[in-house]
């Protein structure tokens, strides 16, 4: 019998009165009075989408917890705004739902970049909104907060080869957990194939670190299509050559590189998937066109799990996204709270060590159970739960 999921601790809508676009913001827990996650923007968000994404921060949070680390786990929340990030009204649309939601963010959600948004424009629009920072909530539970704000301060001015560390450390745990599960099933990297689906943070991150672990990324899609090679794309080259959404400039494709349909990444012969743009990316119309052996979710609920029965079924394994990118939001708390410093190698070197133990004790376990990595990594959490909220205090 299926535990049902309890229903989160505040559910709101919000309706900007200059555009009448819907916003919205989920609790789904507070530990210690706080919460986490983060907003994003697309056209066609809604708030059943808001409500899965809070749960699922609930279960990132716990994931990472560590008895002796600094920080320790916060509940989880999202934040949605129906409204495409590039509309001309975007801008004002986020400042005026960041400063409907002030009260919340002031007292206990902390939230950031997601879909549609960087860290930059929301830390713009805070500012407008007259929010101090995003993260305000859990600066008293902070030891030092002047020495933690400073310590991310300098962790987001960091930049590795032109890209800032902010934006390298969701990929390098979604790569990890890739590359672990090749190890696991004996597959070198040299040869493996890989297709993205967006090439943005989370997508131009992975396919970067990837590549430059010896794996082929073959195909990457972005809004225009899908740009594809099966002698391996010039990832450097693309992630240059993109606008501020991810979009590639397609003049800075080579003769051999082809231009194909959006959908295309599906089906180009990879070994490996990884949809980092959209939620839904992948559902019962299109699952079949699935040859790949993994698929590794970059984003956020990027297989409905219908399909995922499917896929399953004929021995395609999902890593599911509650474990595979989670290594966005953990890195600022581990920086903030100061389990590490401002500095790339020790950020990249906690999120691998972090992620293959994080990984491998779901395969192991799904392996044992015969269950898919999905459920394994909700028992885990299922385990934790508890003990945070003994520990720590839980609304929800």
């Amino acid at each position: 019998m299926t535990t049902p999921t309890p229903p989160p601790l505040l559910s709101t809508s919000w309706t900007d009165p200059v555009t009448g676009r819907q916003g919205f913001l989920v609790v789904d827990r507070l530990v210690r009075g706080v919460c986490s996650g983060g907003l994003r923007m697309r056209a066609g968000c809604t708030l059943e989408e808001v409500t899965g994404l809070a749960r699922g921060m609930t279960m990132k949070e716990a994931l990472h917890y560590e008895p002796g680390a600094r920080y320790v786990p916060l509940g989880g929340a999202k934040g949605g705004i129906d409204c495409a990030p590039h509309d001309p009204e975007a801008y004002g649309v986020l400042v005026r739902y960041l400063r409907a939601m002030r009260p919340y963010i002031e007292r206990f959600w902390t939230t950031g970049e997601d879909l549609g948004l960087t860290q930059d424009t929301v830390d713009r629009a805070a500012a407008e909104a007259g929010l101090v920072s995003s993260v305000q909530a859990v600066y008293p539970l902070l030891d030092d907060e002047q020495a933690a704000r400073e310590r991310l301060s300098d962790a987001f001015g960091v930049e590795v080869d032109g890209i800032g560390l902010d934006e390298l450390v969701g990929g390098c745990g979604v790569a990890e957990s890739a590359l672990t599960a090749l190890d696991r099933a004996g597959v070198p990297y040299a040869g493996t194939r890989v297709s993205v689906q967006g090439l943005g943070t989370m997508g131009g991150a992975t396919a970067r670190f990837l590549a430059r672990a010896g794996l082929r990324v073959v195909a990457v899609a972005d809004v225009k299509g899908t740009i594809a090679n099966p002698d391996g794309l010039d990832i450097e080259a693309l992630l240059a050559a993109r606008d501020a959404f991810g979009t590639v400039e397609r003049s800075a494709l080579r003769p051999a590189d082809a231009e194909l349909p959006g959908g295309a990444w599906l089906e180009t012969g990879a070994e490996v998937l990884v949809p980092a743009a959209v939620s839904y990316a992948i559902d019962a119309a299109n699952e079949h066109l699935v040859t790949a052996r993994w698929i590794v979710e970059a984003a956020n609920m990027p297989v409905v799990p219908e399909a995922e029965e499917r896929l399953a079924a004929r021995g395609v394994t999902v890593l599911p996204d509650v474990v595979v990118n989670s290594c966005t939001n953990a890195w600022w708390w581990w920086t903030l709270f100061g389990d590490i410093g401002p500095d790339p190698d020790e950020a990249f070197g906690h999120v691998r060590r972090s992620m293959r133990t994080l990984v491998d004790r779901m395969l192991a376990r799904a392996e044992a159970d015969g269950s898919t990595p999905r459920a394994a990594a909700h028992a885990v959490v299922a385990e934790r739960l508890p003990v945070i909220a003994e520990r720590f205090g839980w609304y929800g």
